[in-house]
């Protein structure tokens, strides 16, 4: 049959995943000759077959992509003849304009985990063992394509073993960019607090003296992939204590390091939902429910005080699985800073902060090019429904969404203030950024620049829009009307919910949507078109059309920031009036502060909130569950767990609704919520109970609005849909009659809005 030239074009995830190696070894089984490379815009394919053979080599170049790989789309087209002697791995070609996803690290995988444990394998407890498909990728990349030379890897020159490794194609490590052994590799070095000079010693020193260290029941600084992790001993209260005193963390809970799956099970339920998402290529920290009696020893009143959730976490690099299995307990794992600031990932800053909390410091001469958190996710508690809590490291940067088809454009959105990120569309590819934290504060908001920085210099371009949240005084709007000033670009305003409601439609492919589709956005705090703060919202998208249908009703903001800090100043505003909220919360101020804030009451605030953030407060502090928080979302939680209690002792629809009715202008009352509350005590009532009942009738509260505004689609999005109970009342109580849409790939959360802005505009 007739030879001729035929040219492949592919794009999407296809770079630091084994694609080459892939492509090369399937045109080897099927006799092809040609060529394949990494471009700016992809992986390219010229290659000589028969028009039957091209076709069957472009299917199973997609059907059987490796596991990593993301396809996004893909042209084969006949091209000049061409005449090749053989099928090889050409060198990259960076000529154009970057135009691929980025690719994001990825978690140990079980054949470099084998190599550490074999006593006669070379890399034998070598902690930066990698391959083609496990390993740190975009937290090291600093341009594209995807190749050594342009990453933090470009220092370590490939030992004559690795070279070898490197260029057979039978060799896992065939084209791996990261491929590094002991004798070529990356080298530690383990720093006693104050020091300017390490104990010494090769990289099995440092880590045997970093085991010892935590023996001791002292803190050491380790750094991992995205950053550096502080580790101690979570069955050691004295380290643990100190840990919490050193961070300025008192109540925050600390996620956890396992061994394995095996010690996990003694303590924490495991569902198969969560065992996947820890042993995944993201392995990710996974919140999980505690057992009645845990069995490991961890001291779970000083890791997660209060709470019968824990976030756990499996080793997800050859550092943190060496150490794991060498101290054989389980690690206390949180993020190296101090409480509020970003994630340290600089050993020079390294070795002079994190001084202060950590006793010992364990570096590499490795770089982090840009640093990342751990992602974090959850389970709702019946339903098993998954939310992404933070989206970071192993899923940052880039987003594919199914069936969204943006135009082609070049812009960049800003996101809000609190949980920040920021989203970039370049032609047709997103990236979303990491968890950058919250943007009060300096150190985070030159991280934020740090990371918006690189991310524009991989891209080589600049956008020609910037856009913004609706808020004038958040630091990612200054930033984002500086930045458009100095590049000559356009801006646009979205509002805080409408971005949170575009951001969901466009992950369930909503946004062009014919039928009305209404959507929930329930959050703290967010600047409405009103100028007053927004937060319990419905609105209906129909035909294009957007429209704030309803809220829940209004109550006074109080005291600014002081306001989400103290729960007992929500619930306070929102029992307005009330005569007997009186015996309820006199107690929870002093007689100058109940004096004082029941004057600022009577004259009224000249701003209104509409918040269920601030909702979920009030009625913790109500039930006694917390009248003060030391990281946000402290109350809420404590109120969603004593719910679940009882739901989980008398099942879904155990509760009674204390929300018959919308008020007269069609919006969601909060009056018929605290009185039954209130009046619940006085019948008898837990607080369990009452916890059950406010949540059913925020769920009820919904199906009046919707009834009202004749919906069947309903979407979910806003920090409030983290909580997982309120989603599986919805999924309970509300998906007979309707058709509900919750995040997939983002959070609810603000990390949630740039993506929004993008979508909204």
């Amino acid at each position: 049959m007739t030879q001729r030239s035929y040219r492949i074009h592919l794009q999407g995830q296809v770079q630091g995943v084994g694609f080459r190696p892939f492509v090369w070894r399937l045109a080897q089984e099927m006799g092809l000759v040609g060529w394949v490379n990494n471009a700016a815009d992809g992986v390219h394919v010229e290659f000589n077959a028969a028009p039957q053979e091209a076709q069957v080599f472009f299917e199973k170049m997609q059907t059987g992509a490796p596991p990593l790989a993301r396809i996004r789309c893909s042209e084969m087209v006949e091209a000049p003849p061409q005449f090749f002697e053989k099928f090889e791995i050409v060198e990259s070609s960076a000529s154009s304009e970057p135009d691929l996803p980025l690719t994001p690290d990825f978690a140990l995988c079980e054949a470099c985990a084998d190599d550490l444990r074999q006593p006669g394998n070379r890399r034998h407890r070598y902690a930066f063992t990698t391959c083609t498909t496990c390993g740190p990728r975009y937290s090291i990349i600093k341009r594209l394509p995807y190749d050594r030379a342009e990453t933090a890897m470009q220092p370590f020159t490939l030992c004559p073993d690795c070279q070898r490794e490197y260029d057979d194609v039978t060799d896992r490590r065939y084209f791996s960019q990261t491929n590094s052994c002991p004798v070529c590799g990356v080298k530690m070095a383990f720093y006693p607090s104050q020091q300017v000079s390490s104990v010494g010693g090769d990289n099995e020193t440092a880590l045997q003296s970093t085991v010892e260290a935590l023996r001791q029941g002292h803190i050491v600084a380790a750094k991992g992939i995205g950053g550096y992790l502080l580790l101690c001993d979570a069955s050691n209260q004295i380290a643990v204590e100190t840990l919490r005193q050193r961070k300025h963390r008192p109540t925050k809970p600390f996620a956890l390091l396992y061994p394995s799956l095996e010690v996990l099970a003694k303590d924490a339920e495991l569902s198969e939902a969560a065992k996947q998402e820890l042993t995944s290529p993201v392995a990710p920290i996974v919140l999980l429910p505690l057992l009645e009696k845990p069995a490991s020893g961890v001291i779970f009143d000083l890791v997660a005080p209060g709470l019968d959730k824990v976030g756990v976490m499996l080793p997800y690099s050859p550092l943190l699985r060496l150490l794991a299995d060498d101290f054989g307990g389980v690690l206390v794992a949180t993020s190296g800073n101090l409480s509020g600031s970003p994630i340290v990932f600089e050993d020079k800053m390294a070795l002079e902060n994190l001084t202060a909390v950590a006793d010992f410091v364990l570096t590499n001469d490795r770089d982090i090019v840009t640093p990342q958190d751990d992602s974090v996710v959850t389970f709702s508690p019946f339903y098993q429904q998954k939310i992404i809590l933070r989206r970071s490291r192993g899923l940052a940067p880039s987003l594919f969404v199914e069936g969204l088809d943006l135009p082609s454009g070049n812009m960049l959105a800003m996101g809000a203030s609190l949980k920040s990120t920021f989203c970039r569309q370049h032609r047709r590819n997103i990236y979303v950024s990491q968890y950058l934290g919250d943007l009060e504060s300096y150190d985070t908001q030159q991280s934020f620049r740090h990371t918006l920085d690189h991310l524009t210099a991989v891209l080589q371009t600049l956008p020609d829009t910037v856009l913004l949240d609706a808020h004038p005084d958040y630091f990612s709007t200054q930033l984002g009307e500086e930045l458009a000033a100095k590049w000559g670009a356009k801006t646009l305003r979205i509002q805080h919910h409408e971005a949170h409601f575009a951001a969901v439609l466009a992950e369930n492919g909503l946004l062009r949507s014919t039928e009305p589709v209404l959507g929930i956005i329930w959050d703290g705090t967010g600047l409405g078109s009103d100028g007053h703060i927004w937060g319990g919202e419905f609105f209906l998208r129909e035909n294009g059309r957007l429209q704030r249908m309803a809220h829940l009703d209004n109550f006074d903001f109080l005291l600014g920031d002081k306001m989400p800090r103290e729960p007992r100043i929500s619930a306070l505003s929102l029992c307005k009036g009330m005569a007997e909220a009186e015996a309820v919360l006199v107690s929870k101020f002093s007689a100058n502060e109940w004096s004082l804030y029941n004057r600022l009451l009577r004259n009224g605030s000249s701003l209104q909130t509409s918040s269920m953030g601030r909702l979920f407060d009030g009625v913790a502090s109500l039930l006694g569950l917390g009248d003060v928080q030391s990281f946000e979302g402290e109350a809420a939680m404590r109120l969603e767990q004593a719910a679940t209690r009882f739901f989980k002792k008398n099942g879904l629809r155990s509760a009674e609704n204390w929300l018959e009715r919308l008020d007269h202008q069609g919006n969601m009352p909060f009056s018929p919520i605290l009185i039954g509350l209130l009046n619940g005590p006085k019948k008898g009532d837990s607080i369990e109970k009452l916890a059950a009942q406010f949540h059913v009738s925020l769920v009820n509260g919904i199906r009046l609005v919707a009834q009202h505004c004749k919906a069947k689609k309903l979407a979910f999005s806003g920090g409030v849909w983290q909580n997982g109970l309120l989603v599986d009342l919805c999924i309970e109580l509300l998906s007979g009659d309707f058709e509900l849409f919750f995040h997939r790939q983002v959070s609810p959360n603000d990390e949630c809005v740039s993506f929004g802005q993008l979508v909204a505009r």
